[in-house]
């Protein structure tokens, strides 16, 4: 009778994380419609599908279920912050740091402030330590640069540097104006503009032209809702507790006090605070991609103790938000199915 092998455990080979499955009564998928019993089926950091929970349970017999109450939302984005984020919900950002070596935090992008208002301390001094740190930092997040020089020739040449090493830029527009970024190369599909002020029409075309992101710290309702509706791409920042969707749920109030009722406007005020930010830091594209829920996307959400007929407006209400999962990992009170 033949002995039996015992197999070989093969080395640097790990075993697929599990299914776990995350349902909620109501999914906001951001890039479809919202999902009534809806489910988002994670492996790891990663979104393997979303439906509605029914369909997700039967083809994976074997998960573990996480049942939420209320709404599951993809995870919302900062799209500039100087400090820790307060703000519930959050699960991206971008952080403006004077060191590299700080704890990174939420993912997202860490943008370096350039402030050299000098051509020659630059030249000789800040631009090759810029360079030597980014080249020697090792870090999860991207990395960026955040312009603050007013300097002209600086403000090329950080340009310049941007495109050289595929970096990510972040402009202040109470510093410069948009002609001027423009001159000097900054805008771009790799750059996002932060704006407390209103933009005139000029502006808020070069802009959308430049295809750069906007986001408001925070603007005039008004300024808000003439930038969605002529189809710039807007985002939100993180001014205090408030977050992403704080600042939403004030252009909604102000919009409505104001008489304005614009069509379709609570759900893209939502798309801003979600896959607009996701736009602004170019994290909206390819794999790990956030502020969605769909396969191969970031699992990155939100859970809200919301529930009513129209989703977008009760999320708006600022509900509380009981939960969140960054990167597959979950934070915050919840309850499981047995």
């Amino acid at each position: 009778m033949p002995s039996a092998k015992r197999a070989r455990p093969i080395l640097g080979r790990r075993a697929p994380a599990p299914v776990v499955i995350h349902s909620a009564p109501l999914v906001l998928p951001m890039t479809a419609g919202p999902l009534r019993d809806g489910a988002v089926a994670t492996r790891g950091e990663r979104v393997l599908a979303v439906g509605p929970r029914a369909e997700l349970l039967a083809s994976c017999p074997a998960a573990e279920e996480t049942r939420w109450p209320g709404m599951i939302v993809a995870g919302l984005v900062d799209a500039c912050s100087t400090g820790p984020s307060a703000a519930p919900g959050v699960t991206a950002r971008a952080r403006v740091v004077s060191d590299l070596a700080e704890p990174a935090g939420l993912p997202g992008v860490w943008y370096v402030a350039v402030t050299s208002e000098s051509e020659e301390r630059w030249e000789e001094h800040e631009r090759d330590a810029l360079i030597t740190a980014i080249r020697e930092i090792d870090r999860p997040c991207a990395i960026g640069l955040a312009v603050r020089t007013r300097h002209p020739l600086v403000l090329e040449d950080v340009a310049v540097l941007a495109r050289t090493f595929g970096l990510r830029l972040l402009v202040d527009l109470s510093r410069h104006s948009p002609a001027a970024l423009d001159e000097a190369g900054v805008l771009g599909p790799l750059c996002h503009v932060v704006c407390a002020r209103p933009l005139d029409p000029g502006e808020r075309k070069l802009l959308r032209l430049r295809r750069t992101a906007v986001a408001l710290c925070p603007a005039p309702a008004v300024d808000a809702l003439t930038l969605l509706e002529e189809g710039n791409t807007v985002a939100f920042s993180d001014t205090g507790s408030a977050g992403p969707l704080g600042m939403a749920a004030a252009v909604r109030r102000l919009a409505r006090e104001r008489g304005l009722r614009r069509r379709g406007l609570d759900r893209r005020l939502v798309e801003a605070a979600t896959l607009g930010g996701a736009t602004a830091l170019g994290m909206d594209r390819g794999k790990g991609r956030i502020g969605a829920l769909a396969p191969g996307a970031r699992a990155d959400f939100a859970v809200y103790d919301a529930r009513g007929r129209y989703p977008y407006s009760v999320l708006l209400a600022e509900p509380p938000c009981v939960g969140t999962v960054v990167g597959g990992t979950v934070g915050g009170p919840l309850s499981r199915v047995s």
